[in-house]
């Protein structure tokens, strides 16, 4: 089935925010505030600065009894937004009992900026000494104390997505099996050997071999309707991440939403259809063979299965494949496609409190194809245990998709001319507290290392900045704390939504540089500005 997932997010780089120590001498933080420390919200995964660094900085003149700085109006700093570096947003299509898992995230979605205090509008402009166009918010903090502290750089982003056992890679996608596939395995092989014993007694034993070829075989159909989902991805030229086989079917997960509610619904109806297509196939296999012989019982299965998953998936409710087909609809008659995602999300809901309720009833009644008397105890606690299971795969796919809907709609928000924190140009054998001294004139949460001509060499991290002790700034060049520029470190600062992710999560990395059209730069954006902004941006009602 198709669903809208979330993708990951790109890696923050090398240094994680973390609580600031006190420092007079380090840039303005936020609008209005002195040359003064204040403690801010520590972004994931921080790590703790050394015990003696902690001892100097623990009180250092200028904070308030709150923390805070004291505020000197008209002073200005940075934007301090706080925010993640996300992915792309993923659809997910999966089948087998039709269950579809969002990849959050990064996934999986395609605006407000996430802005800290309502009434800052930064209109930023090229980084210079003493000037710089951004408008500033109350709760912005200093360079040196902005909330990264030293610790250990996380594990690059891996190339491959992983999630199980590397199957192949059919139409360059990879195909995992996720170890819980050999669960399901095992549960269809014991109940498919039990139905063989009454129908071919004769088998004994083998009837498990017999059964577990079966298992296999309806996965390999399972894996034909994600193959289906992904050719017709591919096709619109949406990137496909992989396709997973798991304990309740298949997922596909396509890193993009369709840009029509015509692309979609084709997108959606293809994985079904060739369920439907490998059903009738093995009905007319079936008619060449005895029913009473292994191949007969074999195909009579596999025939069932795979209507059943069609039919299944056809059913009117996200993270369905109908439910994709519905949002598809109401998208095309209503010109949103949040209201199409609104509307099938929950028709989800409502199927699944039919499927919790309706199962077990169909079941004992016989509508099913058993009888009502064979029903026992056990067989009631099965279907009753089975049911909640599908209901809450249902119910909480729904519920993934209409955050992804509401992400896809806030994200375009995220802007790099709005995250962006203003920035001193500095050259190389500048010491650090000069350097320093200057970004807290200019009101910048930022440095950058330029040459003789003005030209970028390298952004000075924050987490190096943190990590030297106060008395060794005047006798330490802001070159031994920088990192040097590559080209995915210079950001467009008209970037914007899945554009800017993108480009972040193409080069992870702490800090960008950002620059202006003509070349001019533009400040610095920090992975854990967007980090912090994202995350808001999910936070937000759609």
């Amino acid at each position: 089935m198709d669903v809208s997932g979330g993708s990951g997010q790109p890696r923050s780089g090398n240094d994680e925010p973390a609580e600031q120590s006190a420092d007079p001498t380090a840039p303005a933080a936020g609008p209005g505030d002195g040359p003064g420390p204040e403690r801010g919200p520590r972004a994931p995964r921080p790590a703790a600065p050394p015990a003696d660094q902690a001892e100097e900085t623990a009180e250092e003149p200028g904070t308030t009894q709150a923390g805070r700085p004291p505020v000197s109006p008209g002073t200005p700093a940075g934007t301090g937004k706080e925010s993640t570096a996300p992915g792309t947003d993923s659809t997910a299509t999966g089948t087998g009992t039709g269950k579809d898992s969002t990849a959050t995230g990064t996934g999986t979605g395609k605006d407000s900026a996430a802005t800290g205090t309502p009434g800052a509008a930064p209109t930023p402009g090229p980084a210079e000494p003493g000037h710089h166009p951004h408008s500033h918010d109350h709760d912005h903090r200093s360079l040196a104390h902005a909330g990264i502290a030293k610790g250990e750089p996380p594990e690059p982003r891996p190339k491959e997505p992983g999630g199980g056992i590397l199957m192949g890679r059919p139409f360059g996608v990879p195909v995992y099996v996720a170890p819980s596939w050999f669960l399901v395995a095992a549960l269809i092989t014991w109940v498919f050997g039990g139905q063989l014993d009454r129908v071919l007694p004769e088998l004994g034993a083998a009837r498990y071999l017999v059964s577990l070829f079966f298992a296999v075989a309806f996965y390999a159909s399972v894996l034909v309707h994600e193959l289906a989902h992904t050719v017709a991805a591919i096709r619109f030229k949406l990137p496909v991440r992989r396709i997973q086989l798991q304990f309740f079917g298949g997922v596909s997960e396509i890193e993009k939403e369709a840009e029509t509610p015509g692309r979609e619904f084709v997108l959606a109806f293809v994985g079904p259809l060739l369920s439907l297509v490998l059903a009738g196939l093995f009905y007319l296999a079936m008619t060449a063979v005895e029913p009473a012989t292994v191949p007969g019982v074999l195909l009579a299965g596999l025939m069932v299965s795979n209507l059943i998953v069609a039919i299944f998936n056809l059913l009117p409710g996200l993270p369905l494949d109908g439910g994709r087909m519905l949002r598809a609809v109401v998208w095309k008659l209503s010109g949103k496609p949040m209201t199409g995602t609104v509307a099938a999300a929950w028709v989800g809901r409502a199927l699944a409190v039919a499927v919790l309720v309706g199962l077990p009833l169909l079941n004992q009644s016989g509508a099913l194809g058993g009888s009502s008397e064979d029903v026992g105890g056990m067989d009631t606690v099965t279907d009753a245990l089975l049911a909640a299971i599908l209901a809450a795969i249902i119910w909480t796919g729904a519920g993934n998709s209409l955050r992804m809907a509401r992400l896809r709609e806030h994200l375009p928000e995220l802007r790099a001319r709005t995250l962006t924190r203003r920035a001193v140009p500095v050259e190389n054998d500048t010491p650090l507290s000069e350097a320093l001294r200057r970004a807290n004139a200019a009101g910048a949460r930022a440095l950058v290392v330029v040459d003789a001509d003005g030209n970028p060499l390298s952004l000075v991290r924050e987490a190096a900045i943190v990590g030297v002790p106060e008395h060794r700034r005047p006798w330490v060049p802001v070159s031994g704390l920088a990192q040097e520029l590559t080209d995915g470190m210079r950001v467009s600062a008209e970037l914007a939504g899945e554009e800017l992710l993108d480009v972040l999560r193409a080069t992870p990395a702490t800090e960008y540089l950002v620059v202006e059209e003509t070349g001019e730069i533009y400040g610095v954006l920090s992975a854990a500005d967007v980090e912090r902004a994202f995350v808001k941006a999910m936070a937000r009602p759609a």
